[in-house]
């Protein structure tokens, strides 16, 4: 019985995988990068990325570009995600310095994400790098593997990396049942890099057509949580975490709509946030707590309880992360015990 389910599975990731126009065997297939694979140097109409409130994935570093047809542009949107053209490709690197204290010992590059855009609309696929690191393969099934490095304090982290099959991929980027990117969206992209708005920079090179008067301040923008948190405040920054980390899911489009607990930026309604809010159907993952949040008391909030927690029926983000994230956790507890009881 258990070797025809999994037939069946794994025949449901072909067929997704075999609608696509000829996916590549290997990552360098594609051209997006020239000269060694992991330099990760972008070819032409290939170009870099960064967002304002970056997903948290066990501390991987990302390096993410997207791909363009030629003589194409993206169609700017306030809320949504942008309009790609077809053909368009949203590329995102998965990288760990082997010892953060000491960049010289190098670094692995252990996954390469694709989105793509074809007539039909939004594919994944994943590519699993070489221990070489001169190129990745595709695996439509999903990978594990042991993996290990030193972070910043010294300390010595070691997990059993998983990248995520074609089904996984599609838990996460749904909205209304469609596939969709998450992370091409103004308020994330809404930033300056090397010294000009990422947006303005894109319009100017024909990647993006903005709106007439376009005027970054006035355009939306999560708060960048890393660096912001002193001059942003608490709220500003836990919400952009929340619309980064649980947002794509917890919204009233999202997978998680039935839960009624609603992470997204645009939410404003305090219970539909959580607070005093009793869970629809949290089993063991309340930890004996009654709310999602408590305002004054984050260690009696369910939400901070599942954000610390590693057991995988327990914890939250369900998928994405096996090790708990110090520093959000530490933004939430903030955010909580700075709201107003009133």
């Amino acid at each position: 019985m258990y070797r025809l389910v999994y037939l069946v599975f794994l025949l449901t990731l072909l067929s997704a995988a075999s609608e696509l126009e000829a996916p590549k065997t290997k990552l360098s297939d594609y051209g997006f990068f020239t000269g060694p694979m992991a330099q990760l140097q972008p070819a032409e109409r290939v170009f870099p990325y960064e967002v304002n409130a970056p997903l948290f994935s066990d501390y991987a570093e990302k390096k993410r570009f997207l791909s363009l047809p030629a003589g194409a542009s993206m169609g700017y949107r306030d809320s949504a995600a942008f309009d790609l053209p077809a053909g368009a490709v949203i590329i995102k690197n998965f990288i760990y310095t082997i010892d953060a204290r000491h960049p010289e010992k190098g670094r692995r590059i252990v996954e390469t994400r694709l989105l793509l855009r074809d007539a039909k609309g939004w594919k994944a696929l994943e590519y699993i790098w070489n221990d070489e690191q001169t190129d990745a393969t595709l695996d439509v099934a999903g990978a594990s593997f042991p993996l290990n490095w030193v972070d910043e304090q010294g300390k010595k982290q070691q997990i059993q990396y998983v990248a995520p099959n074609l089904n996984q991929c599609k838990g996460c980027h749904s909205y209304d049942g469609q596939f969709v990117p998450i992370g091409v969206s103004a308020r994330q992209l809404n930033r300056v890099e090397d010294g000009e708005n990422q947006l303005v920079r894109w319009q100017r090179l024909g990647y993006l057509e903005l709106p007439a008067a376009f005027d970054p301040a006035l355009a939306p923008r999560l708060t960048d949580y890393r660096s912001e948190l002193a001059t942003a405040g608490a709220e500003r920054s836990a919400r952009a975490y929340l619309d980064a980390n649980c947002g794509h899911c917890h919204n009233p489009h999202g997978p998680a709509s039935t839960s009624g607990m609603f992470l997204d930026i645009y939410e404003q309604r305090p219970e539909r946030l959580g607070v005093n809010k009793t869970p629809v159907a949290a089993g063991r993952g309340s930890g004996n707590r009654k709310f999602g949040l408590v305002p004054g008391k984050p260690e009696e909030s369910i939400l901070v309880y599942r954000m610390e927690h590693d057991d995988p029926g327990i914890r939250m983000p369900e998928l994405g992360r096996q090790l708990e994230h110090r520093e959000g956790v530490d933004l939430i507890k903030a955010w909580i015990r700075n709201m107003k009881t009133d």
